[in-house]
């Protein structure tokens, strides 16, 4: 009989540590997962779901007003944010329950509490005031959303919170320039909500390759998106119909409601770190090996936590190899590198691999194939939005580098280069495949001549 209550027990039940609980009870391990909030975290309850049913919602808008290009009257149209709401936290309710079948049907035990180690082999239950002992613990609590400790705070809100308003606002200002900044600016501006981003910095997109980061830009100030770059808040004043923005440029800024999406931060406040003296970082992310093993020898940590790359596939890849690791004989690391990924504004980013300027800086001859051109569907529906695809090349061995995309479905289309990225694909293997025609995809094979070097 084991020494302890668990192989196994991790806290939080997102999408890192659901995978990495029910893997290492699918090897006999006994596993139990704490979570104080709800089943499938961030991603599932008020992250990715949501968010991609909302931009669905948003997207609406276009559809209508193009369908007339091609001879469909639609009519007067309205919008119900609160049938929004309800139809949303419905599929909300509808995953999590499945989340949390899929646990008991993998025999991973759900505690519904707040857990905090004690020790290196020891949880206590907050909830249920009672400890238990696990041979490997696993932190899988994420990330929450950061809002500056600036006067007035308490008015703004998070994404967290944008998810669940009691009514939509007439303006709105969006405070960022990252994922969700954008995401949400789409978002509300889809909706009808007069719409402002604020952000201190130059560009948008911090990161991001620079033609993405100017088209996007471009692309807002056609939806009448108001993009203010080097500004910031310094004060946020009370009113009795919204709140009064002072800003940094010495302006003031009047508006139904401010949204901060500033960035995340690892959900570690509480968690007992310190009293087992597991390392963390600068910005109070959990230090770990390629395993995920943190200074602790027998804790783990996964997913948004540690800051590494926080995307959910990622997260559920690492607590894939946390269980195969511990449980199945079976050593895996994660690689980091060329990740897909797409941010849901609108127009639509996909991207992998090197910007341009990462790769000006570690390669010493590059090929730039860029192309910006008006979708075909766009042409009736009357729309001066732009698609923008961008192929790096080394011209040294022809191996493609990095591949970004704006437009419709461009998250779809990275997923797919993705692999070919993955095998090692070279311009000459994109030169050789045959275009499907007519899609918007063709052009990411049909781009011969490079536009800069």
């Amino acid at each position: 009989m084991s020494q302890y209550d668990y192989d196994m027990f991790t806290i939080g039940a997102g999408s890192g540590g659901v995978r990495a609980s029910r893997i290492a009870a699918s090897y006999g391990a006994k596993v139990a997962v704490a979570e104080e909030f709800r089943v499938g975290g961030t991603c599932v309850i008020r992250g990715c779901v949501p968010k991609k049913l909302f931009t669905y919602a948003a997207d609406f808008a276009k559809s209508f007003k193009a369908a007339k290009g091609y001879g469909w009257d639609v009519g007067e149209t309205s919008f119900n944010w609160q049938t929004l709401i309800a139809n949303k936290d419905a599929e909300i309710d509808r995953l999590e329950a499945i989340y949390d079948r899929n646990l008991g049907n993998s025999d991973v035990e759900v505690i519904r509490s707040r857990a905090v180690i004690k020790d290196k082999h020891t949880i206590h239950l907050v909830n249920e005031n009672r400890d238990v002992t696990a041979k490997y613990i696993l932190i899988a609590t994420g990330a929450t959303p950061f809002i500056p400790p600036i006067e007035g705070a308490e008015f703004a809100i998070s994404s967290n919170e944008a998810f669940n308003l009691k009514q939509l606002p007439a303006d709105i200002v969006v405070v960022g320039g990252g994922y969700i900044a954008v995401e949400f600016a789409s978002i509300f501006n889809g909706l009808g909500v007069d719409t402002h981003l604020l952000y201190r910095g130059e560009k948008i997109l911090r990161g991001f390759d620079s033609d993405l980061q100017d088209s996007l830009t471009a692309e807002f100030a056609l939806a009448n998106i108001d993009v203010q770059l080097c500004t910031d808040i310094s004060k946020i004043e009370k009113l009795d119909d919204g709140v009064l923005l002072h800003l940094n440029t010495g302006g003031t800024l009047k508006t139904g409601a401010v949204m901060y999406a500033t960035g995340r931060v690892p959900n570690v406040a509480g968690l007992g770190l310190e009293a087992v003296g597991i390392q963390c970082g600068s910005k109070c992310e959990i230090i770990v090996t390629p395993q995920s093993q943190t200074s602790i020898d027998n804790i783990y940590a996964v997913g948004d936590v540690t800051d590494r790359a926080n995307l959910t596939p990622v997260a559920i890849r690492e607590g894939n190899a946390v269980a195969e690791t511990l449980f199945n004989n079976n050593p895996m690391s994660v690689d980091h590198t060329l990740i897909p990924t797409a941010v849901f504004s609108s127009p639509e980013i996909g991207t992998i691999g090197l910007s341009e300027h990462q790769a000006r800086r570690e390669y010493n001859h590059i090929d730039v194939y860029v192309s910006s051109f008006r979708p075909m569907k766009n042409i009736l529906a009357g729309s001066d939005s732009k698609m923008m695809m961008k192929l790096i090349v080394d011209h040294e061995t022809d191996k493609m580098l990095g591949v970004h995309i704006m437009g419709p479905e461009a998250g779809e289309m990275i997923q797919m280069v993705g692999i070919a990225m993955r095998m090692g694909a070279t311009k000459a293997d994109f030169d050789a495949t045959m275009a499907v025609h007519p899609t918007a995809a063709e052009e990411l094979v049909t781009m011969k001549v490079p536009t800069r070097s």
